[in-house]
């Protein structure tokens, strides 16, 4: 056991030692919480995130425990994944892991409220960015025969939150692409998985109106929002060996929110 990096009590170690993995999103909130336990497990991490401020921070923060680099990607843009997945195998020789983690929530409104440029950011940052990571990564996890990929949905792509249709559509396009790829890459060795987390209090509450929040933490039986540590934890035994028979799965981590 270690204790978490982030100051919480000990946790179990899942070994990752030798493995490479990247991180969309990974300069905050649970992208950064992943990145801490997945180098306390023993991986490289690359982390790719759009803000160079919040990166500059994470790579400070994260180069004290361990191999880290990272690059400045915008996830809807072919030719900028194209260069950073060129990078991180220059770097690193290989790539073993991809969390798909980055993600907006593009403000709340009622769908007829919401201008089409919002509405199609959030599909394109949400659901067409984690299609374009793949389809960089995935060729690279064949010429291995090794691949954990494990895709950050939402318990809204389940249940569909009111006042919140464009998160809510990609999220749920996001589960049906894990399910999608999975059964493609079955008998390959790349496991393809996701998790549908309740909201965490991160900065992306700074996209949502108070009344949303209040909507959303109202629906969780446990009565408190995910910590991101929790949310880590998950992600890393997905992206571990130890899970060598679950593909194309929904993991639910919402506080007892979803019965399904």
């Amino acid at each position: 056991m270690f204790r978490d990096p982030s100051g919480g009590s000990c946790v179990n170690i899942i070994d990752l030692k030798g493995r490479v993995a990247i991180i969309t999103g990974g300069a905050r909130g649970i992208g950064f919480a992943a990145a801490e336990r997945m180098l306390a497990s023993g991986a490289t991490v690359v982390i790719w995130d759009i803000d160079q401020a919040a990166l500059d921070r994470a790579m400070a923060s994260l180069g004290k425990l361990g191999t880290v680099s990272g690059d400045i990607v915008e996830l809807t843009d072919e030719a900028s994944i194209a260069a950073a997945t060129k990078a991180a195998l220059a770097r690193h020789g290989k790539i073993d892991i991809l969390v798909n983690n980055a993600g907006i929530t593009g403000g709340n409104a009622k769908l007829w409220e919401l201008e089409p440029d919002v509405w199609r950011r959030v599909v394109d940052v949400n659901l067409v960015g984690p299609y374009l990571t793949c389809r960089a990564v995935v060729p690279e996890m064949l010429k291995t025969g090794y691949g954990r990929i494990v895709n950050i949905a939402s318990i809204a792509g389940k249940d569909g939150n009111p006042n919140a249709s464009h998160y809510s559509a990609s999220k749920a396009g996001l589960i049906g692409l894990t399910k999608s790829l999975a059964k493609e890459l079955a008998t390959s060795n790349v496991l393809v998985n996701c998790i549908t987390p309740a909201a965490a209090k991160t900065e992306i509450f700074n996209q949502m109106k108070q009344e949303h929040i209040d909507f959303m933490l109202s629906k969780i039986p446990m009565n408190r929002f995910l910590e991101v540590n929790e949310a880590a934890s998950m992600i890393v035994w997905l992206a571990s060996e130890d899970c060598a028979f679950s593909t194309g799965a929904v993991f639910d981590i919402s506080g007892g929110r979803a019965v399904y």
